[in-house]
């Protein structure tokens, strides 16, 4: 593979951005229509033929020897956080095309078709839930929840993808389910136990999996010098109990759990006034279902009873309450046989991030590739992982999709 050019592309993928710190490519934001131009053009030039489905997800299909038998899937998004990384979801997009292009320099046949997929709005940036292109393709989010679903500027997600002249109610052109063989995804690891290990390579064993909540707490926005603090009904006091006891109830948790309130807005936000109305947006995950579940009912326990003490009103709402998934053991092997030919060291882990492959590994056998990334930072304009890494979870990718391409014995 040529280095060069695989660095080109992650330089001009960076450009694609609002002005500032990292990147910031919001899903269907002019930003990610520039980017998602350059990765078709790409595909293209690796002679894929393109399509996009109802959703905006686009699908590069390489054809098989056999054109009906079953698909191998791999791909990642291209979507970002505000001001994140310039590997995240977009090392899986760019190294699955420099797979295809080993492919063809190789002259490498594959039995089944390959289709490279870009998922769309992957990141929970926007509207506050995950994999909202891989749910697509999955059946897992109908048009009623695309028109409930809203961003900051309360414009829903239905309008946003119609105004992007796609067409949610038309999935014709996607992904055929019961007609995938394998499915396969590489991203950086998004922490530091490769890094701490010395490992090259991850191999993802299971993927844990959000409940994420959004919770609106209404007290009485009073005069902060003329009311008494026993006559107060402070919503971001409640909130700062909330807050702290997420953070306890993971940290408790005899199964692995994290917690984070990640969204924090009060209002009216001044000085002087206490503040009458807060939202939180609250993200428990594990790759264990039962200790998700009790520390969610813990917290959803724990909110009811600061909202009695300190008179104040609620509203909660699910946003999204995922399932852990565990990954494909014979596409493990695949990976870690890949691995022991190539002489790269590799650890099987799970992945503690949601990713689009939780959602096929529903339909189809699925696998995860990692690679590390410095100091496990991403999300963050920090976000970085050496090419040597990417070159070497190229190989990987490579390798173990023409594994999952061949006819099967």
């Amino acid at each position: 593979m040529s280095t060069t050019e695989l660095e080109a592309n992650f330089a001009e993928m960076r450009k694609f951005s609002l002005p500032g710190e990292g990147v910031t490519r919001i899903a269907f934001s002019d930003e990610d229509w520039q980017a998602r131009a350059f990765i078709i053009d790409l595909m293209k030039q690796e002679k894929l033929a393109v399509r996009v489905d109802g959703f905006g997800n686009i699908i590069g299909r390489r054809e098989g020897l056999n054109a009906a038998a079953p698909a191998v899937v791999c791909g990642s998004h291209i979507d970002s956080v505000p001001n994140g990384g310039n590997f995240d979801g977009v090392l899986g997009v760019l190294g699955a095309i420099e797979a295809v292009k080993l492919m063809n320099k190789n002259g490498f046949k594959n039995y089944n078709p390959l289709e490279i997929v870009v998922f769309m709005c992957e990141e929970s940036s926007r509207f506050g839930v995950a994999t909202l292109g891989s749910k697509a393709i999955c059946g897992g989010l109908g048009i009623n929840a695309m028109k409930q679903l809203k961003d900051a500027e309360g414009i829903s997600l239905y309008e946003i993808l119609r105004a992007r002249g796609l067409d949610p109610e038309n999935m014709k052109n996607t992904l055929v389910l019961n007609k995938i063989k394998a499915c396969l995804e590489m991203h950086i690891e998004q922490g530091k136990v490769l890094e701490s290990m010395k490992k090259s390579v991850g191999i993802v064993t299971g993927i844990a999996a959000p409940t994420r909540l959004k919770l609106k707490l209404t007290g009485k926005a009073d005069h902060s010098g003329a009311t008494p603090m026993h006559l107060r009904n402070d919503a971001l006091c409640a909130a700062a109990e909330i807050i702290l006891e997420v953070e306890r109830t993971a940290a408790a948790s005899v199964q692995p759990v994290v917690g984070t309130v990640g969204i924090v807005r009060a209002f009216p936000n001044v000085m002087n006034v206490i503040p009458g109305q807060v939202e939180l947006g609250i993200d428990i995950r594990s790759i264990y279902t039962e200790a998700k579940d009790t520390a969610v009912s813990h917290i959803k326990k724990y909110i009811e009873n600061t909202a009695k003490k300190r008179n104040i009103k609620t509203k909660l709402e699910l946003l999204t309450d995922e399932k852990p998934v565990k990954l494909d053991k014979s596409v493990i092997n695949i990976i870690e046989d890949s691995c022991r030919k190539k002489n790269i060291e590799c650890h099987l882990m799970p992945s503690g991030a949601g990713h689009d492959t939780m959602h096929l590994a529903q339909f189809a056998p699925a696998g995860m590739i990692f690679v590390p990334c410095r100091d496990g930072i991403s999300h963050n304009p920090a976000e970085w992982t050496e090419m040597a890494y990417i070159e070497q979870g190229i190989e990987i990718l490579y390798a173990s999709l023409c594994r999952l391409s061949e006819p099967e014995d």
